[in-house]
Protein backbone atom coordinates (compact mmCIF):
# COMPACT_ATOMS: atom_id res chain seq x y z
CA UNK A 1 0.00 0.00 0.00
CA UNK A 2 1.08 3.46 -0.81
CA UNK A 3 2.00 5.89 2.01
CA UNK A 4 -0.22 8.69 2.57
CA UNK A 5 2.20 12.18 1.45
CA UNK A 6 2.58 14.38 3.98
CA UNK A 7 2.26 18.13 1.59
CA UNK A 8 1.19 16.87 -1.84
CA UNK A 9 -2.57 17.27 -2.32
CA UNK A 10 -4.87 16.62 -5.49
CA UNK A 11 -3.48 19.55 -6.91
CA UNK A 12 -0.11 20.13 -5.35
CA UNK A 13 0.69 21.88 -2.12
CA UNK A 14 -1.59 25.00 -1.06
CA UNK A 15 -2.66 26.73 2.00
CA UNK A 16 -2.54 30.30 3.92
CA UNK A 17 0.58 32.15 3.30
CA UNK A 18 2.84 32.48 6.25
CA UNK A 19 1.41 29.17 7.46
CA UNK A 20 3.07 25.69 7.38
CA UNK A 21 4.21 24.57 4.50
CA UNK A 22 3.37 27.74 2.50
CA UNK A 23 6.71 29.77 4.15
CA UNK A 24 9.84 31.27 2.94
CA UNK A 25 11.89 28.73 4.80
CA UNK A 26 9.52 25.52 3.85
CA UNK A 27 9.74 26.88 -0.21
CA UNK A 28 13.40 27.24 0.15
CA UNK A 29 13.85 23.84 1.28
CA UNK A 30 11.22 22.75 -1.56
CA UNK A 31 13.30 23.80 -4.15
CA UNK A 32 16.11 21.70 -2.94
CA UNK A 33 14.42 18.59 -2.71
CA UNK A 34 13.11 19.08 -6.23
CA UNK A 35 16.57 19.92 -7.57
CA UNK A 36 17.88 17.10 -5.79
CA UNK A 37 15.19 14.95 -7.36
CA UNK A 38 15.76 16.24 -11.11
CA UNK A 39 19.67 16.72 -10.95
CA UNK A 40 21.95 13.98 -12.45
CA UNK A 41 18.95 13.76 -15.38
CA UNK A 42 21.02 15.31 -18.52
CA UNK A 43 20.24 19.09 -18.68
CA UNK A 44 19.81 20.22 -15.33
CA UNK A 45 16.99 22.88 -16.09
CA UNK A 46 13.92 23.51 -13.83
CA UNK A 47 11.42 26.28 -15.06
CA UNK A 48 9.37 28.59 -12.56
CA UNK A 49 6.61 30.37 -13.26
CA UNK A 50 3.47 31.99 -11.09
CA UNK A 51 0.52 33.62 -10.97
CA UNK A 52 -0.51 37.37 -9.70
CA UNK A 53 -0.83 37.00 -6.43
CA UNK A 54 2.11 38.90 -4.03
CA UNK A 55 3.40 36.34 -2.07
CA UNK A 56 4.57 34.73 -5.50
CA UNK A 57 7.82 37.23 -5.53
CA UNK A 58 8.88 35.81 -2.23
CA UNK A 59 8.40 32.29 -3.03
CA UNK A 60 10.13 32.60 -6.07
CA UNK A 61 12.95 33.90 -4.49
CA UNK A 62 13.55 31.05 -2.40
CA UNK A 63 12.70 28.07 -4.57
CA UNK A 64 15.79 29.72 -6.72
CA UNK A 65 18.26 29.73 -4.13
CA UNK A 66 17.23 26.22 -3.78
CA UNK A 67 17.16 24.89 -7.26
CA UNK A 68 20.92 26.89 -7.17
CA UNK A 69 21.94 25.22 -3.89
CA UNK A 70 21.34 21.51 -5.91
CA UNK A 71 22.90 22.48 -8.53
CA UNK A 72 20.07 22.93 -10.86
CA UNK A 73 19.71 26.06 -13.57
CA UNK A 74 16.63 27.83 -13.09
CA UNK A 75 14.43 29.87 -15.60
CA UNK A 76 12.10 32.18 -14.20
CA UNK A 77 9.08 33.13 -16.23
CA UNK A 78 7.07 35.33 -14.74
CA UNK A 79 3.22 35.75 -14.37
CA UNK A 80 2.11 33.06 -16.57
CA UNK A 81 -1.19 30.68 -16.68
CA UNK A 82 -0.31 27.31 -15.08
CA UNK A 83 -1.06 25.71 -18.62
CA UNK A 84 1.54 27.82 -20.36
CA UNK A 85 4.38 26.41 -17.83
CA UNK A 86 3.48 22.88 -18.69
CA UNK A 87 3.88 23.77 -22.72
CA UNK A 88 6.90 25.45 -21.98
CA UNK A 89 8.30 22.91 -19.30
CA UNK A 90 7.90 20.51 -22.40
CA UNK A 91 8.82 22.47 -25.67
CA UNK A 92 12.15 23.52 -23.71
CA UNK A 93 13.33 20.33 -22.57
CA UNK A 94 13.39 21.48 -18.96
CA UNK A 95 13.01 18.40 -16.20
CA UNK A 96 10.19 20.02 -14.38
CA UNK A 97 8.21 23.15 -14.30
CA UNK A 98 6.91 24.46 -10.76
CA UNK A 99 4.09 26.71 -10.93
CA UNK A 100 3.46 29.51 -8.05
CA UNK A 101 -0.67 29.63 -7.40
CA UNK A 102 -3.09 28.86 -5.27
CA UNK A 103 -5.60 28.78 -8.63
CA UNK A 104 -8.91 29.57 -7.93
CA UNK A 105 -8.46 30.77 -4.13
CA UNK A 106 -8.09 34.26 -2.47
CA UNK A 107 -4.38 36.08 -2.74
CA UNK A 108 -3.52 35.09 1.06
CA UNK A 109 -3.28 31.83 -0.31
CA UNK A 110 -0.37 29.82 -2.28
CA UNK A 111 1.14 27.19 -3.34
CA UNK A 112 2.86 24.60 -5.41
CA UNK A 113 2.22 22.58 -8.93
CA UNK A 114 4.85 20.48 -10.47
CA UNK A 115 4.97 19.59 -13.87
CA UNK A 116 6.99 16.72 -15.52
CA UNK A 117 9.05 17.08 -18.85
CA UNK A 118 6.12 15.89 -20.52
CA UNK A 119 4.04 18.98 -19.59
CA UNK A 120 1.76 16.57 -17.37
CA UNK A 121 1.43 16.53 -13.68
CA UNK A 122 3.82 14.90 -11.68
CA UNK A 123 3.19 11.26 -10.42
CA UNK A 124 2.47 10.17 -7.10
CA UNK A 125 6.31 8.17 -7.07
CA UNK A 126 8.19 11.43 -7.62
CA UNK A 127 6.28 13.32 -5.37
CA UNK A 128 7.11 10.91 -2.76
CA UNK A 129 10.76 11.50 -3.82
CA UNK A 130 10.72 15.08 -3.49
CA UNK A 131 8.76 14.96 0.08
CA UNK A 132 11.78 12.16 1.63
CA UNK A 133 14.35 14.58 0.38
CA UNK A 134 12.67 17.46 2.72
CA UNK A 135 13.90 14.83 5.94
CA UNK A 136 17.29 15.76 5.03
CA UNK A 137 19.69 18.36 6.17
CA UNK A 138 20.17 20.92 3.47
CA UNK A 139 23.51 20.58 1.60
CA UNK A 140 24.98 22.87 -1.11
CA UNK A 141 26.79 21.77 -4.45
CA UNK A 142 30.17 22.94 -4.94
CA UNK A 143 30.54 26.77 -5.88
CA UNK A 144 31.55 25.79 -9.31
CA UNK A 145 28.23 23.34 -10.00
CA UNK A 146 25.88 25.90 -8.58
CA UNK A 147 23.36 26.46 -10.70
CA UNK A 148 22.50 29.69 -12.83
CA UNK A 149 18.99 31.40 -13.26
CA UNK A 150 17.53 33.91 -15.88
CA UNK A 151 14.61 35.27 -17.25
CA UNK A 152 12.84 33.91 -20.32
CA UNK A 153 11.78 37.34 -21.54
CA UNK A 154 9.32 35.93 -24.88
CA UNK A 155 7.30 32.71 -22.97
CA UNK A 156 4.17 34.99 -23.09
CA UNK A 157 4.51 35.72 -27.36
CA UNK A 158 5.37 31.60 -27.45
CA UNK A 159 2.32 30.50 -25.47
CA UNK A 160 0.04 33.02 -27.35
CA UNK A 161 1.15 31.42 -30.88
CA UNK A 162 0.57 27.89 -29.16
CA UNK A 163 -3.00 28.60 -28.31
CA UNK A 164 -3.36 30.20 -31.66
CA UNK A 165 -2.22 27.09 -33.57
CA UNK A 166 -4.77 24.68 -31.52
CA UNK A 167 -7.50 25.70 -34.04
CA UNK A 168 -7.81 25.26 -37.66
CA UNK A 169 -5.67 27.18 -40.44
CA UNK A 170 -7.47 29.87 -41.49
CA UNK A 171 -10.55 30.00 -39.36
CA UNK A 172 -10.83 33.77 -37.90
CA UNK A 173 -13.75 35.15 -35.19
CA UNK A 174 -13.98 38.28 -37.17
CA UNK A 175 -17.53 39.73 -35.95
CA UNK A 176 -17.54 38.06 -32.36
CA UNK A 177 -18.05 40.39 -29.59
CA UNK A 178 -16.79 39.10 -26.80
CA UNK A 179 -16.20 39.98 -23.04
CA UNK A 180 -13.07 38.53 -21.44
CA UNK A 181 -12.76 38.27 -17.56
CA UNK A 182 -9.13 37.74 -16.59
CA UNK A 183 -10.17 37.37 -12.94
CA UNK A 184 -6.51 39.32 -12.33
CA UNK A 185 -4.77 36.29 -12.57
CA UNK A 186 -2.38 34.92 -14.94
CA UNK A 187 -3.82 35.63 -18.31
CA UNK A 188 -4.14 39.16 -17.92
CA UNK A 189 -1.62 39.55 -20.72
CA UNK A 190 -1.85 36.58 -22.82
CA UNK A 191 -5.91 35.67 -23.01
CA UNK A 192 -7.15 39.11 -24.79
CA UNK A 193 -4.32 38.81 -27.17
CA UNK A 194 -5.05 35.28 -28.72
CA UNK A 195 -8.54 36.18 -28.70
CA UNK A 196 -8.27 39.66 -30.42
CA UNK A 197 -5.35 38.14 -32.75
CA UNK A 198 -7.60 35.75 -34.00
CA UNK A 199 -10.19 38.23 -35.46
CA UNK A 200 -12.52 38.89 -32.29
CA UNK A 201 -13.95 42.16 -30.93
CA UNK A 202 -12.35 41.67 -27.16
CA UNK A 203 -13.58 44.04 -24.12
CA UNK A 204 -11.38 42.92 -20.90
CA UNK A 205 -12.59 42.66 -17.45
CA UNK A 206 -10.30 42.42 -13.92
CA UNK A 207 -7.25 42.95 -16.24
CA UNK A 208 -5.57 44.98 -13.50
CA UNK A 209 -3.36 42.46 -11.13
CA UNK A 210 -2.69 44.02 -7.80
CA UNK A 211 -0.91 40.96 -6.25
CA UNK A 212 -4.49 41.07 -3.53
CA UNK A 213 -7.50 41.08 -6.65
CA UNK A 214 -7.14 37.88 -7.84
CA UNK A 215 -10.19 36.12 -8.13
CA UNK A 216 -11.52 38.93 -5.80
CA UNK A 217 -15.34 38.92 -6.98
CA UNK A 218 -14.20 38.06 -10.38
CA UNK A 219 -13.36 35.24 -12.55
CA UNK A 220 -14.36 31.73 -12.99
CA UNK A 221 -15.33 31.74 -9.88
CA UNK A 222 -17.85 35.10 -9.25
CA UNK A 223 -19.23 35.69 -13.24
CA UNK A 224 -21.35 37.48 -12.06
CA UNK A 225 -20.33 40.32 -13.25
CA UNK A 226 -19.09 38.93 -16.78
CA UNK A 227 -22.54 38.43 -17.37
CA UNK A 228 -23.97 41.95 -16.18
CA UNK A 229 -20.98 43.31 -18.73
CA UNK A 230 -22.20 40.54 -21.56
CA UNK A 231 -25.69 42.09 -21.90
CA UNK A 232 -24.66 45.56 -21.45
CA UNK A 233 -22.06 45.70 -24.14
CA UNK A 234 -24.28 43.35 -25.85
CA UNK A 235 -21.66 40.93 -26.78
CA UNK A 236 -22.20 37.60 -28.20
CA UNK A 237 -20.83 36.09 -24.82
CA UNK A 238 -18.35 36.04 -22.34
CA UNK A 239 -15.20 34.36 -20.84
CA UNK A 240 -14.46 33.89 -17.85
CA UNK A 241 -10.81 32.55 -16.41
CA UNK A 242 -9.51 31.53 -12.88
CA UNK A 243 -6.38 33.33 -11.40
CA UNK A 244 -3.87 30.93 -13.10
CA UNK A 245 -5.82 30.02 -16.33
CA UNK A 246 -7.01 26.90 -15.51
CA UNK A 247 -10.20 26.67 -15.60
CA UNK A 248 -12.89 28.20 -17.78
CA UNK A 249 -16.67 29.44 -17.70
CA UNK A 250 -18.75 31.10 -20.12
CA UNK A 251 -21.68 33.18 -20.17
CA UNK A 252 -24.05 33.03 -22.84
CA UNK A 253 -25.62 36.16 -24.85
CA UNK A 254 -29.09 35.98 -22.31
CA UNK A 255 -26.55 36.66 -19.37
CA UNK A 256 -26.57 32.85 -18.69
CA UNK A 257 -23.80 31.21 -16.88
CA UNK A 258 -22.38 28.60 -19.01
CA UNK A 259 -20.45 25.91 -16.96
CA UNK A 260 -17.60 23.44 -17.61
CA UNK A 261 -20.04 20.27 -18.16
CA UNK A 262 -21.95 21.98 -20.29
CA UNK A 263 -18.85 23.46 -22.16
CA UNK A 264 -17.14 19.55 -22.09
CA UNK A 265 -20.85 18.33 -23.98
CA UNK A 266 -20.04 20.84 -26.46
CA UNK A 267 -16.40 19.90 -27.42
CA UNK A 268 -17.84 16.28 -27.14
CA UNK A 269 -20.45 16.30 -29.38
CA UNK A 270 -18.63 18.50 -31.78
CA UNK A 271 -15.45 16.08 -32.43
CA UNK A 272 -18.17 13.23 -32.05
CA UNK A 273 -20.18 14.76 -35.03
CA UNK A 274 -16.92 15.06 -36.92
CA UNK A 275 -15.84 11.89 -36.15
CA UNK A 276 -12.48 13.10 -34.26
CA UNK A 277 -13.38 11.73 -30.83
CA UNK A 278 -11.35 8.93 -29.58
CA UNK A 279 -12.06 7.12 -26.58
CA UNK A 280 -14.85 7.87 -23.51
CA UNK A 281 -15.45 11.42 -21.92
CA UNK A 282 -14.14 11.54 -18.75
CA UNK A 283 -16.33 13.49 -16.22
CA UNK A 284 -15.45 13.03 -12.09
CA UNK A 285 -17.85 12.11 -9.26
CA UNK A 286 -19.32 15.94 -8.93
CA UNK A 287 -19.95 15.95 -13.19
CA UNK A 288 -23.70 17.45 -13.97
CA UNK A 289 -26.03 13.40 -13.88
CA UNK A 290 -27.52 15.94 -16.83
CA UNK A 291 -24.57 15.65 -19.15
CA UNK A 292 -23.66 11.73 -18.65
CA UNK A 293 -27.22 10.93 -19.88
CA UNK A 294 -26.63 13.64 -22.75
CA UNK A 295 -23.11 11.78 -23.99
CA UNK A 296 -24.75 8.44 -23.77
CA UNK A 297 -27.79 9.33 -25.90
CA UNK A 298 -25.45 10.26 -28.75
CA UNK A 299 -23.29 6.80 -28.36
CA UNK A 300 -20.82 8.34 -26.31
CA UNK A 301 -19.07 6.27 -23.59
CA UNK A 302 -18.92 7.96 -20.16
CA UNK A 303 -16.55 7.41 -17.23
CA UNK A 304 -16.56 9.16 -14.28
CA UNK A 305 -13.12 9.68 -11.53
CA UNK A 306 -12.38 10.98 -8.93
CA UNK A 307 -12.87 14.86 -8.13
CA UNK A 308 -9.25 16.28 -9.57
CA UNK A 309 -7.95 17.11 -12.75
CA UNK A 310 -5.26 14.58 -11.78
CA UNK A 311 -7.62 11.80 -11.78
CA UNK A 312 -9.83 12.95 -14.82
CA UNK A 313 -5.92 12.42 -16.65
CA UNK A 314 -5.57 8.81 -14.81
CA UNK A 315 -8.94 7.50 -16.60
CA UNK A 316 -8.49 9.11 -19.89
CA UNK A 317 -4.63 8.06 -20.19
CA UNK A 318 -6.14 4.25 -18.91
CA UNK A 319 -9.21 4.04 -21.13
CA UNK A 320 -6.97 6.25 -24.26
CA UNK A 321 -9.51 8.89 -23.93
CA UNK A 322 -8.80 12.39 -24.99
CA UNK A 323 -11.17 15.36 -23.39
CA UNK A 324 -12.61 15.05 -19.91
CA UNK A 325 -13.26 17.21 -17.09
CA UNK A 326 -15.49 19.37 -14.71
CA UNK A 327 -18.00 21.19 -13.29
CA UNK A 328 -15.65 23.83 -12.37
CA UNK A 329 -14.26 24.65 -15.45
CA UNK A 330 -11.10 22.20 -16.04
CA UNK A 331 -11.65 21.07 -19.42
CA UNK A 332 -8.98 18.99 -20.58
CA UNK A 333 -8.43 18.09 -25.01
CA UNK A 334 -5.21 16.30 -25.18
CA UNK A 335 -5.72 16.53 -29.03
CA UNK A 336 -4.34 19.68 -28.63
CA UNK A 337 -2.62 19.80 -25.10
CA UNK A 338 -1.56 18.11 -22.40
CA UNK A 339 -3.06 19.54 -19.04
CA UNK A 340 -6.47 21.44 -18.83
CA UNK A 341 -6.30 25.13 -20.18
CA UNK A 342 -8.59 27.53 -19.93
CA UNK A 343 -7.79 29.57 -23.21
CA UNK A 344 -7.49 26.68 -25.43
CA UNK A 345 -11.05 25.15 -23.69
CA UNK A 346 -12.79 28.45 -25.30
CA UNK A 347 -10.88 28.36 -28.75
CA UNK A 348 -12.51 25.08 -28.97
CA UNK A 349 -16.02 26.29 -27.95
CA UNK A 350 -15.28 29.34 -30.47
CA UNK A 351 -14.47 27.14 -33.14
CA UNK A 352 -17.74 25.38 -32.81
CA UNK A 353 -19.68 28.32 -32.56
CA UNK A 354 -18.06 29.08 -35.87
CA UNK A 355 -18.51 26.03 -37.42
CA UNK A 356 -22.28 25.44 -36.81
CA UNK A 357 -23.10 29.19 -37.08
CA UNK A 358 -24.66 28.66 -33.59
CA UNK A 359 -24.89 31.21 -31.01
CA UNK A 360 -23.63 29.45 -27.20
CA UNK A 361 -26.90 29.59 -25.98
CA UNK A 362 -28.16 27.10 -28.86
CA UNK A 363 -24.97 25.07 -28.32
CA UNK A 364 -25.48 24.45 -24.96
CA UNK A 365 -29.71 23.22 -25.66
CA UNK A 366 -28.19 19.74 -26.22
CA UNK A 367 -28.12 19.03 -22.52
CA UNK A 368 -30.40 19.57 -20.11
CA UNK A 369 -28.69 19.74 -16.76
CA UNK A 370 -30.24 18.51 -13.41
CA UNK A 371 -30.41 20.73 -10.42
CA UNK A 372 -27.88 20.40 -7.87
CA UNK A 373 -26.74 22.14 -4.96
CA UNK A 374 -23.35 22.20 -3.22
CA UNK A 375 -22.79 23.55 0.04
CA UNK A 376 -19.40 23.52 1.30
CA UNK A 377 -18.84 22.82 5.38
CA UNK A 378 -16.24 24.22 7.21
CA UNK A 379 -13.95 22.04 8.73
CA UNK A 380 -12.32 22.51 11.97
CA UNK A 381 -10.67 19.02 12.79
CA UNK A 382 -11.13 15.73 10.71
CA UNK A 383 -14.11 13.57 10.24
CA UNK A 384 -14.47 10.07 9.28
CA UNK A 385 -17.96 11.06 6.95
CA UNK A 386 -18.34 6.52 6.57
CA UNK A 387 -18.12 5.74 9.86
CA UNK A 388 -20.55 8.57 11.21
CA UNK A 389 -23.96 6.76 11.81
CA UNK A 390 -25.80 10.04 12.17
CA UNK A 391 -24.35 11.09 8.70
CA UNK A 392 -24.26 7.82 7.06
CA UNK A 393 -28.31 7.66 8.17
CA UNK A 394 -29.23 10.72 6.91
CA UNK A 395 -27.67 10.06 3.30
CA UNK A 396 -29.55 7.10 3.18
CA UNK A 397 -32.51 9.10 3.75
CA UNK A 398 -32.03 11.28 1.23
CA UNK A 399 -30.86 8.84 -1.57
CA UNK A 400 -34.47 6.70 -0.88
CA UNK A 401 -36.13 10.23 -1.32
CA UNK A 402 -34.69 10.61 -4.59
CA UNK A 403 -34.62 7.44 -5.95
CA UNK A 404 -33.36 6.59 -9.17
CA UNK A 405 -33.38 10.40 -10.80
CA UNK A 406 -30.71 11.20 -7.98
CA UNK A 407 -27.38 11.12 -6.23
CA UNK A 408 -25.29 12.35 -3.03
CA UNK A 409 -21.64 12.97 -2.97
CA UNK A 410 -20.04 13.82 0.62
CA UNK A 411 -16.52 14.37 0.42
CA UNK A 412 -13.59 16.31 1.78
CA UNK A 413 -11.77 18.84 -0.64
CA UNK A 414 -8.53 17.78 -1.34
CA UNK A 415 -7.10 21.47 -1.58
CA UNK A 416 -9.50 23.69 1.64
CA UNK A 417 -10.67 22.63 4.90
CA UNK A 418 -14.25 21.69 3.80
CA UNK A 419 -16.80 19.35 3.52
CA UNK A 420 -18.36 19.05 -0.11
CA UNK A 421 -22.21 18.17 -0.16
CA UNK A 422 -23.72 17.51 -3.09
CA UNK A 423 -27.22 16.80 -3.92
CA UNK A 424 -28.82 16.34 -7.61
CA UNK A 425 -31.96 15.32 -8.71
CA UNK A 426 -35.40 16.31 -10.81
CA UNK A 427 -36.80 18.50 -8.44
CA UNK A 428 -34.66 21.40 -7.61
CA UNK A 429 -36.72 22.04 -4.20
CA UNK A 430 -35.72 18.65 -2.98
CA UNK A 431 -32.72 18.97 -3.99
CA UNK A 432 -31.91 22.48 -2.18
CA UNK A 433 -34.32 20.80 1.22
CA UNK A 434 -32.00 17.76 1.36
CA UNK A 435 -28.50 19.33 0.68
CA UNK A 436 -29.19 22.02 3.61
CA UNK A 437 -30.84 18.72 5.91
CA UNK A 438 -27.28 17.13 5.00
CA UNK A 439 -25.01 19.96 5.79
CA UNK A 440 -26.81 20.54 9.00
CA UNK A 441 -26.35 16.97 10.03
CA UNK A 442 -22.70 17.30 9.45
CA UNK A 443 -22.38 20.08 11.44
CA UNK A 444 -24.10 18.89 14.45
CA UNK A 445 -21.70 15.57 14.12
CA UNK A 446 -18.41 18.08 14.16
CA UNK A 447 -19.68 20.26 16.80
CA UNK A 448 -20.40 17.07 18.71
Amino acid sequence: MVSKKRYFGTDGIRGRVGEAPITAEFMLKLGWAIGKVFSGQGKNMVLVGKDTRISGYMFESALEAGLTAAGVDTRLIGPMPTPAIAYLTRTLRAQAGIVISASHNPYYDNGIKLFSTEGVKLKDDIEHKIEAFLDYPMTTVDSAQLGKARRIVDAPGRYIEFCKGTISAGVDFRGMRIVVDCAHGATYHVAPHVLSEVGAEVMTLADSPDGININDECGATAPQNLSAKVLEYRADFGIALDGDGDRLIMVDHTGAIVDGDELLFIIARSRHEQKQLKGPVVGTLMTNLGMERALVGLGIDFLRSNVGDRYVMELLSTHGGMLGGEGSGHIICLDKTTTGDGVIAALQILEEIKRTGKTLYELKQGMEKYPQTLINVKLSGSIDLNANAAIQEKKQAVEAKLGQTGRVLLRESGTEPLVRVMVEGKDAAVVSESANALANTIKEALSS
